[in-house]
């Protein structure tokens, strides 16, 4: 083969992969905008509540997203979820379910029947190798009543006084199967109560000895969180001294916190008769 053949086929070789980086490349663009079309533009103001979500995407596109829904009746709903992939299929059916979870939750006021009814709605319309993590709230923002379940989401991470815990009940992800039910779990809120929600983004980071940020790293986080700044912000500074200069983010990172800042009727007596009456 000639020089000037070898010259014609090297050319070649680099304009099409030119042509197929540009391709990816708007592809990516195309979807980040489909995830922020999906994500609220702003954060809704509560009377005696804190709301915060802090967003930080990935290069390459993930499926994180959160929302707040407003019901009719006065009501506060919160979701924090993550579908899986990246790029294009992500964004689609991150903006899917978020389109579902708005129009369903519109409709009930029972945590588990709304992701109930999305997982069948999902389960016949998204790919078979993909599913969405979810983790629904429902909030009375008058008594501090609290209502969730979840779709195989992170655990949130409720700080009342010198204690974290973790906020759970059981439920597969949502597109995986349809027809399976929900569990709800019950709070009641109190002044100075506080709630972190997240995705597997933030304790799922590796530091460059491999190393997790983790679970208990978190935990011990939230406990020595003073308020004299959001909760959010600590984090992701500690999150990027824990990974260090250079650090390639891999997936989205979402944190989202609710915190009650005024006094309300009802004691933690009253708390505990709330998630017992409740099955909580």
């Amino acid at each position: 083969m000639g020089s000037r053949s070898i010259l014609g086929l090297t050319q070649q070789r680099l304009e099409q992969e030119i042509s197929e980086r540009e391709h990816v490349e708007q592809e990516l663009l195309v979807a980040r905008r489909i995830q922020q079309a999906s994500l609220p533009k702003e954060v809704p103001t509560l009377e005696g509540w804190e709301v915060s979500p802090h967003y930080q995407p990935a290069r390459e596109v993930g499926g994180d997203f959160y929302d707040f829904f407003e019901l009719e009746n006065g009501q506060f709903g919160l979701v924090v979820g993550d579908a899986t992939g990246k790029g294009m299929p992500a964004a689609l059916v991150m903006a899917t379910t978020c389109g579902m979870l708005r129009a369903v939750a519109q409709s009930s006021n029972s945590p588990g029947e709304v992701l109930g009814r999305v997982n069948d709605a999902l389960s016949a319309r998204i790919p078979p190798n993909m599913f969405v993590t979810c983790f629904y709230a429902l909030l009375d923002p008058e008594t501090g009543r609290l209502s969730y379940a979840n779709a195989g989401h992170d655990l949130p991470y409720l700080r009342r006084g010198n204690d974290a815990e973790q906020l759970r009940a059981r439920g597969m992800p949502l597109g995986l199967m349809s027809g399976v039910g929900y569990e709800e779990g019950h709070s009641l809120l109190h002044e100075g109560d506080g709630i972190l929600f997240y995705s597997d983004g933030l304790v799922e980071a590796h530091n460059p000895h491999r190393e997790m940020f983790g679970s208990p790293r978190l935990r011990r986080l939230i406990l020595e969180h003073d308020e004299v700044r959001s909760l959010g912000e600590v984090l992701l500074e500690e999150l990027y001294t824990f990974t260090g200069e250079g650090w390639e983010q891999e997936d989205d990172i979402t944190l989202l916190t609710l915190r009650s800042s005024a006094a309300r009727g009802g004691s933690i007596e009253e708390d505990r008769k709330f998630d017992l009456n409740s099955g909580g």
